[in-house]
């Protein structure tokens, strides 16, 4: 079954609602981005030495700038550009390229193969559709060199749904702003609703904004990687997140 394309959806959302907030939400972006490089380093990133990182979802740099710190010459994608201003701004004399586009035509923008690609924080599970997952695994091989990493993050909104008041998430909040996500499960995707309560003197002012994810299944998507022409190296799943190193096949 084809489920509607919801990318103009998710876009608007990022544009309207969160990209404003997104270092609100993730709080010490220093500590975060100490943990975005242990967090390549224990998947086997190692030392880029000039070897080409694709970062897929890029945002402000969560991933983009410890590639960079780590030797590579990072091509990242996202289509928010004001989290790719964020990251221009931060990036610094660092060897990142940053590009407006959907994830799903990175390909084209490649002129030599890379050594890595990475698509994590959740970013696998926007794409609009389960044949987009299938086809952007497939490009991520075609664009590796022999024995290239593929590194990949989502969350898994299949094995164990939310039930009740638990799909109330509180994400982050301050005496200025609440943060607020609800989810309300369909068959193919999840619905997120982000509820932003902000205050106004003595007034607190709601905006709410929904949008969709897909919901991957870790088995579908172990099996994808596979038949995309990956060997699997490593898959963990913590707090519903699921990642997976895999490594493309004929080093």
């Amino acid at each position: 079954m084809h489920v509607p394309d919801s990318t103009a959806a998710m876009q608007t959302h990022y544009e309207r609602q969160l990209a404003p907030l997104y270092t609100w939400m993730i709080g010490d972006v220093d500590a975060a981005l100490g943990r975005s490089r242990n967090l390549l380093i224990e998947a086997g990133a190692g030392q880029g030495e000039g070897a080409l990182a694709v970062d897929l979802g890029c945002g402000f740099g969560l991933h983009a700038i410890p590639l960079a710190d780590l030797g590579f010459e990072v091509l990242a994608f996202d289509l928010s550009s004001e989290l790719l201003a964020e990251l221009e701004r931060r990036r610094g004399d660092r060897r990142i390229r940053a590009l407006l586009t959907d994830l799903r035509g990175f390909r084209a923008s490649l002129t030599t193969p890379a050594g890595l690609v990475v698509c994590l924080g959740d970013t696998l599970t926007h794409l609009p559709d389960l044949e987009s997952v299938d086809r952007l695994l497939i490009d991520a091989a075609q664009s590796l060199v022999p024995g290239g990493t593929l590194i990949l993050g989502f969350r898994d909104y299949v094995s164990a749904p939310l039930q009740g008041a638990q799909r109330f998430i509180p994400v982050r909040s301050d005496p200025e702003r609440i943060l607020t996500c609800f989810l309300e499960y369909r068959d193919r995707q999840v619905e997120v609703t982000d509820l932003v309560h902000e205050r106004e003197g003595d007034v607190w002012r709601l905006r709410a904004s929904s949008y969709f994810k897909l919901r991957l299944d870790p088995a579908w998507v172990t099996n994808r990687v596979v038949v995309a022409g990956f060997e699997i190296v490593r898959q963990t799943a913590e707090r519903g997140m699921v990642t997976m190193v895999a490594r493309r096949a004929g080093a």
